[in-house]
């Protein structure tokens, strides 16, 4: 099932590490099918460089695992509720540990718009998630009401949590909020950032959908 989507969640496991958006089994990644409905989502606490396609478990809605002989990821319910309740908008979910965004999400802090790119990520803050357990259905309903409406959100003392329309965009987003989250921290430590307001902001959505080719 889903071979595709296995290969390409074995090799942005090894993105997870190899970008720096987390470290040693932390994060985990999932797609999904809409059309079989069905979620493929690494596995709990395998090496990146060690885990093969074979070890991707497969779920369908109800949380039942159709496919795998793995445990899948503590945190397959964070995974699977944006594809119960988002529809077609999200197809893929990156769960990271990466440090910048950690640190915001260590302080309870949201990021806001220190920066026009914060964008990339739906609206013009990241959200903070309220904190509960690990790996808890409490924490995946904490986790979808903080990305309401966006594409990202940090997790209480925990990490990052960004979706998207293809496993690309979502991996894509995560890199870029992480990035933000550093310069955000770096700049508050020089003074207070200056932070876009909502009529900037409002231009800069306007504006993104034609960036690009």
């Amino acid at each position: 099932m889903l071979e595709g989507e296995k290969k390409s969640l074995v090799e942005y496991g090894k993105k997870l590490i190899s970008s720096g958006l987390t470290a040693g089994t932390g994060g985990n990644i999932s797609v999904y099918d809409s059309e079989k409905k069905l979620m493929a989502i690494t596995p709990s606490g395998i090496d990146y460089f060690e885990m093969t396609t074979e070890d991707i478990v497969v779920l369908d809605l109800e949380g039942n695992v159709v496919e795998g002989t793995r445990k899948p990821s503590s945190e397959w319910q964070m995974h699977l509720i944006n594809y119960q309740k988002r529809g077609e908008e999200v197809r893929a979910v990156v769960h990271a540990h990466s440090t910048f965004s950690s640190i915001l999400a260590t302080c309870r802090k949201d990021l806001p718009a220190s920066n026009y790119m914060i964008a990339i990520a739906g609206g013009s803050e990241v959200r903070c998630s309220k904190y509960t357990t690990f790996g808890t259905a409490e924490l995946a309903e904490y986790a979808f009401d903080a990305m309401k409406d966006r594409y990202a959100c940090f997790l209480a003392n925990h990490g990052l949590l960004t979706c998207g329309p293809t496993l690309k965009e979502a991996f894509s987003i995560a890199g870029e909020i992480e990035r933000l989250a550093g310069l955000h921290i770096g700049a508050s430590l020089l003074g207070d950032p200056v932070i876009l307001d909502d009529a900037e902001m409002k231009k800069v959505h306007e504006q993104f959908p034609s960036y690009g080719q």
